[in-house]
């Protein structure tokens, strides 16, 4: 399949889990009115009639949730939000935690010498919960 095909298929994809009412219930007309777009140009990207142009995807955020807008773009890559109010002292904090775990855990006198013991790869999944939590 080439390029352009893709690019389709993924567009039609995207307004048929949108327009989904177990999903999100949302009609190609309350999507163009909140886009500001031409309800005829939407219908156009939803049959997978023309390739959506960025500033119709530009014009989609804040009215399709990221993740239903990450499924435009290639497999492996996503739509992510930079969050606010980000206190980077203690998303130091946090990795340096891990890291000294992380080195500590492939210590040769560890737990599982070199490997990562069970114990460890437990405290490892909770730093790693942490160091999200503080990054979100």
């Amino acid at each position: 399949m080439d390029r352009k095909s893709q690019i389709l298929d993924r567009q039609r994809r995207v307004f048929r889990i949108a327009q989904d009412p177990t999903r999100y219930g949302l009609t190609l007309k309350m999507i163009a009115a909140d886009a500001d777009l031409k309800p005829d140009s939407v219908r156009n990207y939803a049959a997978g009639e023309t390739v959506m142009p960025l500033t119709a995807l530009d014009a989609l955020i804040g009215v399709l949730p990221d993740e239903l807008l990450s499924l435009l773009l290639p497999a492996g890559r996503v739509i992510v939000r930079i969050p606010e109010g980000v206190d980077h002292d203690e998303i130091e904090a946090a990795a340096r935690d891990f890291l000294a775990a992380k080195g500590a855990a492939h210590h040769p006198l560890s737990e599982d010498g070199r490997d990562i013991g069970e114990k460890e790869q437990a405290l490892l999944d909770s730093k790693v919960a942490h160091l999200r939590a503080v990054a979100a």
